[in-house]
């Protein structure tokens, strides 16, 4: 594909993002593949490319644009030599009109802007939320350990005890190292509230919301794969890549239990009162992990807010039957906003006396009522609140 034609598949993937995402459906990186499953002759210069396009123009973008060319308009005020290439040739876009206007830019809808700035992110620490990521790893200490790995690539060691960074991109999967289950892809913040949960050996720990299971995979290592991790979710098609993940890691500790919906607490009786620990990872906007889909803070509403909230709510009051007394909840969200972070913390207190709040230990964060919270302009991670309870 010349330039052109690259800027056009980019405009026709930008249109596809943009009605998934007002209409609740696929994300950017299933459009994404989803579009070049399509077109096999795009080679991988030519997807690598289109990709940068996509990703740099939503970035730009603060509320969600009319179309993809108005996105990719904005994108050509940072970068004039894209203007060249809407030159109305074969394939390409058609010439830029005094009709054209570029979207809209800022960090995104209005309302969103106003939630974080309410929750204490001012204009730089929001605008960090759309850097691109680096890519971290984890060092699985049940196999290896970071002061003796030998990667290809020498990479920063970070303040969490296991955790390297490394550009943008990495292959890491085609390692020996990442095949033998050495190193896990893990961003530094989520190892960070990973160890300020304090999963010791020996203990049972449940991770209520495990997804595909990064942080039980990190929890089991913390805990020297002694003890017990059960680690349940009501998703099975993301539930079942733990098992595979464990294997490779070494973490036999692990049991995995599918959760149907509405009868989560009957399905854990057999746990209730048993646990040291229950980390709920919940399920939230996800605003702290913009650099990575920066497209969802077009999909958030005031309503799914809400809903997310309530959730958030009813997870903490599973937790509290499952742990046994003088045992702890994990709090956690990759949000940065106060109602998915220490609001919901204030409210399960008031709803439960008997219950208190520990300043969760960690080397990096800042306070936020009862937990920490981290972020990209400070501390260089995705975005994460993170809250410790404790029974009485």
């Amino acid at each position: 594909m010349r330039p052109a034609p690259r800027v056009q598949a980019a405009i026709e993937l930008l249109d596809a993002i943009i009605e998934a995402a007002s209409n609740k459906g696929a994300p950017a990186d299933r459009s994404i593949s989803d579009y070049f499953r399509q077109r096999r002759y795009a080679g991988s210069k030519d997807r690598r490319a289109v990709r940068e396009l996509v990703y740099g123009a939503i970035r730009v973008c603060g509320p969600v644009p009319k179309n993809g060319r108005a996105a990719m308009l904005k994108l050509a005020e940072s970068d004039p030599s894209l203007l060249e290439l809407f030159d109305g040739t074969e394939h390409a876009p058609h010439a830029v009109s005094d009709k054209d206007q570029a979207a809209e830019g800022g960090i995104g809808p209005d309302w969103l802007v106003e939630r974080l700035a309410a929750s204490g992110l001012d204009q730089t620490q929001a605008s960090a939320l759309l850097e691109r990521a680096p890519l971290d790893l984890r060092v699985n200490t049940i196999k290896a350990d970071r002061s003796t790995l030998d990667i290809p690539i020498e990479g920063e060691h970070l303040v969490a005890q296991q955790a390297i960074r490394l550009p943008a991109g990495t292959s890491v999967e085609q390692w020996e190292q990442w095949r033998e289950g050495l190193i896990e892809v893990q961003d530094h913040g989520s190892q960070l509230v990973c160890s300020a949960f304090g999963a010791a050996p020996g203990e049972t720990i449940i991770d209520l919301c495990a997804g595909a299971g990064g942080k039980s995979l990190a929890l089991a290592a913390t805990m020297q794969n002694s003890g017990l991790l059960l680690a349940s979710d009501i998703d099975r098609g993301r539930l079942s890549k733990l098992e595979p993940r464990a294997r490779r890691a070494g973490a036999g500790m692990i049991q995995t239990m599918l959760l149907d919906p509405g009868k989560e607490l009957d399905m854990l009786a057999d746990w209730h009162g048993k646990a040291d620990g229950v980390l709920v990872d919940a399920p939230c906007s996800g605003t702290g992990t913009w650099r990575r889909n920066p497209e969802s803070r077009w999909r958030l509403d005031t309503a799914e807010l809400k809903r997310l909230s309530e959730t958030q709510d009813r997870l903490l009051d599973m937790a509290t039957h499952l742990v046994k007394p003088g045992g702890r909840i994990g709090f956690v969200t990759c949000s940065l906003l106060d109602e998915e972070g220490s609001t919901r913390i204030d409210a399960f207190l008031e709803r439960n006396p008997g219950w208190s709040a520990e300043e969760p230990s960690m080397p990096a964060g800042t306070t936020q009522g009862h937990g920490k919270r981290l972020t990209p302009s400070h501390d260089g991670t995705d975005g994460f609140f993170v809250a410790i309870l404790r029974a009485a």
